[in-house]
């Protein structure tokens, strides 16, 4: 089901502060969707809403850390407060920490897990039921190929948290099957982000993986969307991409551990 044409729906982008997560809100803004944009950082989040407003689209700025457990409360009761709705949640914001195990700080994993885990959960969950009532909802979760490939050592809690939120997706995709709400994983590769900076392997990660290797967060943003309009349960972008993942999944544990145990060594972490 589609909601009218006058009607303008509402997509909620965590993370949108950059990358991935502000490819997804030019891409919607593009579509006709209007945006409520998230993430920790206010200056990035108010010059894309200048950036979006132009092109017609109503945008609201909610600052919020994900990493804290009761900002996705909060964030939901500051959409109803302002008299809005949500017809899609684009689950972007998230982190790694690569200097291994035990080189991060507890602190740290407990913000991974919370960022990328426990807040996709629970904002799916607080804002699902509105998405199936009016008969019409879209779920992007923003997972990684490195959910589809075995653990590497070095970001040891990432491709297991990415793996969560793929099977999460599939889960909640079958159980809303009929409803009119989508609900897809989005698996990219190495994407040319921020994502890279801030957790100081962009020197590293370029000299190591040669550059057709890399897609752009625009072109991430367009598979995803068209996905979740088609109401895929999982996509990833690029035919390599997918070849590795295929590769990975059909070769003996100790085969594909060892394909991607040079990853960390690559990127001298481990």
């Amino acid at each position: 089901m589609s909601l009218p044409s006058k009607v303008r729906p509402t997509m909620l982008v965590t993370g949108a502060s950059a990358g991935i997560g502000a490819a997804l809100a030019r891409e919607y803004a593009r579509h006709g969707w209007d945006l409520i944009l998230t993430a920790r950082r206010a200056a990035p989040l108010e010059a894309l809403a200048a950036e979006l407003t132009q092109t017609g689209a109503a945008v609201a700025v909610l600052t919020e850390d994900l990493a804290d457990p009761d900002a996705p409360a909060r964030l939901v009761s500051e959409i109803a407060r302002r008299g809005l709705h949500v017809d899609g949640l684009a689950n972007n914001a998230g982190f790694s920490r690569t200097s291994g195990f035990l080189n991060t700080d507890p602190d740290d994993h407990r913000a991974m897990t919370q960022v990328m885990l426990g807040a996709p959960v629970e904002l799916a969950r607080r804002l699902a039921p509105g998405m199936v009532g009016r008969g019409f909802g879209r779920i992007l979760n923003v997972a990684s190929l490195a959910g589809r490939m075995p653990a590497t050592g070095g970001d040891t809690l990432y491709g297991p948290i990415k793996s969560f939120l793929i099977k999460a997706s599939q889960g909640l995709h079958l159980e809303l099957r009929g409803t009119g709400v989508h609900v897809t994983a989005l698996c990219p590769g190495y994407t040319l982000t921020e994502f890279h900076d801030v957790n100081g392997t962009r020197e590293e990660v370029s000299s190591a993986y040669p550059g057709w290797m890399w897609q752009t967060a625009e072109h991430v943003a367009r598979v995803g969307y068209a996905a979740c309009e088609a109401n895929r349960a999982q996509v990833t972008p690029g035919i390599v991409n997918n070849l590795l993942a295929g590769l990975a999944k059909h070769l003996p544990d100790r085969m594909a551990l060892n394909m991607v145990g040079g990853h960390a060594k690559r990127l001298k972490r481990i």
